[in-house]
């Protein structure tokens, strides 16, 4: 297993950071794409459709993503669509996990595809302006991230029900705690202080997410960070959600030793559309 996952992690780095770092945005928005499609296909599998469907499911993430590129979106500010996307992702999540993994299958089949052809397709767009507007930006995004989860895992092993009795979320995730999740929060704001520091001493031709929060404010920094943190979580349990609903360990086994390319970008799904609905509003 760890074999596995060293080489699937070994090829995955040797697409995706020669695609973020090429000169221009293209090659990673189309990798983008192809990783967005492949969710799609998940997610409809996920959901009890058959090959047919889950395939024109997938296809279906590939044609709006190809439409809005061609539209040139990825290149135009969206600050209404960033704030739709913020209060839907921020109300649905809060939603789901209240209905639990029981009230999943109680939604309509139609509806619960329609919603994860719009969150998946919203996540592309996000990502595909992030790159656009520079890879400074986008890394900041994608590692609060995974700092989110690294500190989130650390702090749930050392501290995980010793401050409090009951588990985040024991039906859905029965191995996250709270003081897991405040151990991310942790690591997150000592990141966003550490890129601060180092936008303002290197001058980074692109401001970071980071920088562009604390321009408006520490405390619209703090709130940004803490409602980033907090909404990964989110991202991460809804997924398991729907993976307990439809008794699957993984989302598939696309990434031998990783599972599906949903068990890897859960997080990012209401993450990336949010980072750019706050950055749209701390921009002056």
């Amino acid at each position: 297993m760890l074999k596995q996952r060293v080489i699937t992690a070994v090829v995955l780095l040797a697409i995706l950071l020669p695609a973020l770092f090429w000169r221009t945005p293209e090659p990673f928005l189309a990798v983008a794409v192809v990783l967005i499609g492949a969710g799609g296909w998940e997610f409809a599998r996920l959901n009890g459709c058959g090959s047919v469907a889950s395939i024109a499911m997938g296809a279906a993430c590939v044609v709006l993503c190809a439409v809005a590129w061609w539209l040139g979106w990825a290149e135009q500010p969206l600050p209404g669509l960033w704030l739709a996307a913020g209060i839907v992702w921020t109300v649905a999540g809060a939603a789901l996990l209240r209905l639990g993994v029981a009230g999943w299958p109680g939604i309509p089949r139609a509806l619960r595809l329609v919603g994860g052809l719009a969150a998946l397709w919203l996540a592309w767009l996000a990502v595909a302006q992030a790159r656009v507007t520079g890879v400074n930006f986008l890394l900041s995004v994608l590692v609060l991230v995974w700092v989110a989860d690294i500190g989130a895992y650390f702090a749930g092993r050392t501290f995980g029900l010793k401050f409090t009795r009951n588990k985040l979320a024991p039906s859905i995730s029965p191995g996250k705690s709270w003081e897991g999740v405040w151990g991310g929060v942790v690591g997150v704001l000592l990141l966003a202080a550490g890129w601060i520091a180092g936008d303002r001493q290197w001058g980074a031709d692109v401001p970071s997410l980071y920088t562009r929060l604390v321009g408006q404010g520490w405390a619209w920094l703090l709130a940004g960070a803490l409602y980033l943190s907090a909404m990964s979580v989110a991202g991460d349990l809804v997924e398991s959600l729907v993976k307990r609903s439809a008794g699957a360990k993984d989302s598939s086994a696309l990434l031998p030793g990783h599972g599906g390319v949903l068990d890897r970008v859960d997080a990012l799904l209401p993450t990336l559309p949010l980072a750019m609905m706050l950055a749209s509003l701390s921009t002056p």
